[in-house]
């Protein structure tokens, strides 16, 4: 069995063969009736940027894309919609028949790209190829009208999947339909599913594959005996349906939390206040496990100054192991654990997708949620995250955009001088102009980046107890790597910056800044290497922004101007070194050097424009 994006990774995964991708990959047309669901369970599959065309031929539109399914991958194309199949004269049935079984070569559509082909755009042939499978989409709470379709869609000799789509409100309204007998009558699985809310789909998609390894070729379903006989046999059906037998329905406690959890408000909702619960782990919780910790080793060695360069060198060792101990102890392996929970309990997995739809508007799926969130404790871990539930341009966006996220150092600077001279608006203001950013970035890198990946089945696991051991195991497993990466850097960089104070580079280092500091930015010039070696850790730039002004009173050196400034280029600047190391890692030295070419350009193009207009204004 495979596991959903942000699941835990050590699960085994069941391989059926063969696998049905690249060349093999199924084509599947998604059909129904008018208002059954069709479009909102190809919202809830589909990638971030589906194709849409025209059939010319016919004079109908469609739109499709490739959906990843396990490890098996499907080309889906949502038809439209018929208008009803109880008329026999109704001509959108017609067209949706010929295009069912009329041979490949005779329906050209545009644009150009054949939404099955691999090829590129300009080597795709301008055909849309008939599909191997249909899932026809049904009104679970108007059975008659979608039965009609599923008899007249049987002429067309694909094999059919039934996806009976509301089922919670058949749930809601007290009815029971027997599946069971409805499926052995079509002579076809009818699998119950809840598109709005992401149920079932993983069955369905399931089925759809396990139908088309049955036998090669795909099995065909019989024809219709008396297409004029239509609307009685689907009422026949019907009443089959709603015979006494074993119930779909489940009204226990676990349906009721799903259907708060998947609602599109109440889902919304429960994110936020997930969102809410993570910021009061980083600020309160880990917060205070920081001064259990680290502060108290950091005042253990505080009067320790050496002078001499072998003293230095070993204060400068001893800091940077302080430094990793500030991240990994209050921040990362709390943060990691809560979230693992989260997944373990189901919940990050419904979370992920109520907020798949609004995700996909900066080009990414619900499931770097998960990083997203753990980017406000630490970076490093959440593009390590990333990587792990997304692939191809997604990954390169996702851990493009989690670089912006306010990570616990950068948020502490944010509380300590927005909160102390800026008051809550300033605070409130800089979070809104972060959140801002990371959709108008994730718009524009989402067009930049042509090479769209597949849409994903989310699933959408039962609720369980978590497991301690697993969770510990899981956790340190997801940070053991990343210490190996950030411990020899904190360590490296804290005598880089020991040694460049010990000789008395600091000045001339100010000086080859002045053009950032003093005349972009209008900051002091001994603050140029502070905000150079900010890139080490965020909270070792502020205390040395303290020891360049002489006091931690800044507000009574610099100006509310300056205040602002300084604040947001802090927030955009590179976060640290380790996120760096972190996308070499994963991505490449291309994209690593890129991300820090976009920060520091975002620093300097906000925090400078934020200077020109408050200056103006």
């Amino acid at each position: 069995m495979t596991h959903a994006p942000g699941a835990m990774a050590e699960h085994r995964v069941t391989v059926h063969t063969p696998l049905l991708r690249g060349a093999r990959r199924l084509r599947i047309a998604l059909v129904g009736v008018a208002g059954a669901g069709k479009a909102t369970l190809f919202d809830a599959v589909s990638s971030t940027a589906p194709l849409r065309g025209e059939l010319s031929a016919l004079q109908m539109t469609y739109r499709a894309c490739t959906v990843q399914v396990g490890l098996d991958e499907a080309s889906v194309v949502e038809l439209p919609s018929v208008g009803s199949a109880l008329s026999q004269s109704d001509e959108q049935l017609k067209s949706l028949l010929a295009l069912l079984t009329r041979p490949a070569d005779a329906i050209t559509s545009t644009p150009s790209q054949d939404p099955t082909s691999q090829d590129p755009p300009s080597q795709a042939n301008d055909l849309l190829p008939p599909p191997d499978l249909i899932i026809q989409v049904i009104d679970a709470t108007d059975l008659q009208a979608g039965l009609a379709l599923t008899l007249a869609l049987r002429e067309a000799g694909r094999p059919i999947v039934v996806a009976l789509n509301r089922m919670d409100e058949v749930r809601q309204q007290g009815q029971h339909l027997n599946l069971a007998a409805l499926s052995r009558a079509l002579a076809m699985p009818v699998v119950p599913t809840v598109a709005l809310m992401g149920q079932g789909l993983t069955e369905l998609f399931n089925t759809a594959m396990a139908i088309a390894r049955a036998s090669t070729p795909l099995n065909q379903a019989p024809p219709a005996a008396n297409r004029q006989s239509i609307p009685a046999q689907a009422h026949a059906l019907q009443a089959i349906a709603r015979r006494p037998g074993a119930s779909e329905s489940d009204s226990s406690w676990r349906v009721w939390l799903d259907d708060v959890l998947l609602s599109p408000t109440w889902g919304l909702l429960l994110s936020l206040a997930v969102f809410a619960a993570v910021l009061w782990v980083v600020f309160e919780g880990s917060g205070w496990i920081d001064e259990q910790t680290t502060q108290r080793v950091s005042q253990l060695f505080a009067d320790w100054q050496p002078d001499s360069l072998s003293g230095v060198l070993g204060r400068a060792v001893l800091d940077g192991f302080i430094g990793l101990m500030g991240i990994v102890l209050p921040y990362m392996i709390p943060l990691v654990l809560l979230l693992i929970a989260l997944e373990e309990v189901g919940l990050m997995q419904r979370i992920a997708f109520v907020v798949d739809r609004g995700f996909h508007k900066i080009g990414l799926h619900g499931g770097v949620a998960v990083p997203f969130l753990l980017g406000l404790g630490c970076n490093v871990p959440a593009i390590s995250a990333a990587a792990r539930t997304s692939s191809g341009r997604e990954r390169i966006i996702a851990s493009l955009l989690i670089t912006f996220v306010p990570c616990s150092a950068r948020s502490a600077i944010i509380l300590a001088i927005a909160g102390k001279y800026l008051g809550v608006a300033g605070v409130v203001g800089i979070y809104a102009l972060t959140l801002v950013l990371i959709a108008v970035m994730g718009r524009l890198l989402s067009r930049q980046q042509t090479d769209v990946g597949p849409g994903q089945v989310q699933e959408i696991p039962p609720f369980r107890w978590p497991q301690w051991r697993a969770m510990l195991s899981e956790t340190w497993s997801r940070t053991s790597d990343i210490l190996t990466i950030v411990a020899p850097l904190l360590v490296g960089g804290s005598v880089v910056l020991a040694l460049l104070n010990h000789v008395g580079a600091d000045a001339g280092i100010n000086t080859l800044l002045t053009p950032l500091t003093v005349w972009w930015l209008g900051l002091p010039l001994v603050l140029g290497l502070p905000l150079l070696f900010g890139v080490l850790r965020k909270e070792l730039s502020l205390l040395m922004i303290f020891q360049a002004l002489g006091t931690a009173e800044i507000g009574s050196v610099l100006s509310n101007l300056q205040i602002i400034t300084l604040l947001l280029f802090l927030t955009f600047y590179v976060p640290c070194i380790s996120t760096f190391a972190v996308m070499y890692k994963i991505l490449g030295r291309k994209e690593a050097w890129f991300s820090v070419a976009l920060s520091v350009g975002v620093a300097l193009l906000i925090s400078g424009a934020a200077r020109l207009v408050l200056t103006l204004f």
